[in-house]
């Protein structure tokens, strides 16, 4: 098994009512890591996301481009300690 790693992400710009929570949940379940993916206040999405570090690093290219309908204006990443407190990734309402 790879180093583990975890990370806070706040995605800011057209990230709400364009997919993009299905978006990064369907690429966080394909890189096999776990967690949640939620809006925040207007224009902007939250996601926590753990696993294996080079997958959870890809994951964070696919949060600076987003689905074809999005426009990510920002994204910023913050590391967290991993924990494996995380059941596969779902999107939180």
């Amino acid at each position: 098994m790879g180093e583990k790693a975890a990370l806070k992400a706040v995605v800011s710009g057209r990230v709400q009512g364009v997919f993009f929570r299905a978006f990064v949940a369907a690429q966080a379940n394909l890189l096999h890591l776990s967690g949640y993916v939620r809006n925040l206040s207007e224009n902007q999405v939250e996601v926590v996301a753990e696993g294996d570090k080079p997958d959870v690093e890809k994951l964070i290219g696919y949060l600076q481009q987003g689905p074809p309908t999005a426009q990510v204006d920002d994204v910023t990443v913050q590391w967290t300690d991993y924990r494996g407190e995380f059941t596969g990734f779902k999107i939180k309402y």
